[in-house]
């Protein structure tokens, strides 16, 4: 069931759900068909692996995997876990700091380069499709309220 036929299932009562907590639903739902739809087209890896290539492409530096883990929201664990799996393909190379032995860095490798290349005009096209019609109103809108819900979240844990 697609997410527009979720709003107008009459099965589904919609009436008295806040609409903080059916935005959330949304947005868990919308992350499982993205990434399931982001895993098939990826192929060799999965979309949570590519999403840490994208984080450590963004940096001006490689980054710690300490770094990493905040800047994916997840814990130390399971992003050394992900970047052993693309080590094992040859995408990203773990080293240790040279100034701070106690710390890995991670580099991306020509192959990652290549890969990403190689699949940049169709990320593109996908990209294009999905934001189809959504104005930069309605994205800096809608970032700007994920942001903010991120920042009282922070307040909590």
């Amino acid at each position: 069931m697609k997410i527009e036929e979720v709003r107008e299932n009459e099965n589904m009562n919609m009436e008295g759900i806040p609409a903080s907590y059916y935005l959330l639903g949304l947005l868990s739902a919308f992350e499982n068909r993205f990434q399931a739809m982001a895993d098939k087209m990826m192929g060799e890896i999965s979309w949570k692996q590519f999403f840490l290539i994208i984080c450590i492409n963004m940096c001006r530096e490689n980054p710690t995997i300490k770094e990493l883990a905040e800047i994916v929201g997840s814990s130390h664990q399971n992003v050394k876990q992900l970047l052993l799996k693309l080590e094992k393909k040859n995408f990203v190379r773990i080293y240790m700091d040279e100034v701070d032995k106690r710390k890995q860095r991670i580099q991306l490798t020509e192959y990652c380069m290549e890969f990403c290349a190689k699949n940049d005009e169709a990320s593109g096209q996908i990209m294009s499709t999905m934001f189809e019609g959504i104005t930069e109103e309605q994205l800096k809108m809608t970032i700007d309220t994920i942001v903010a819900i991120e920042k009282n979240m922070s307040t909590i844990i």
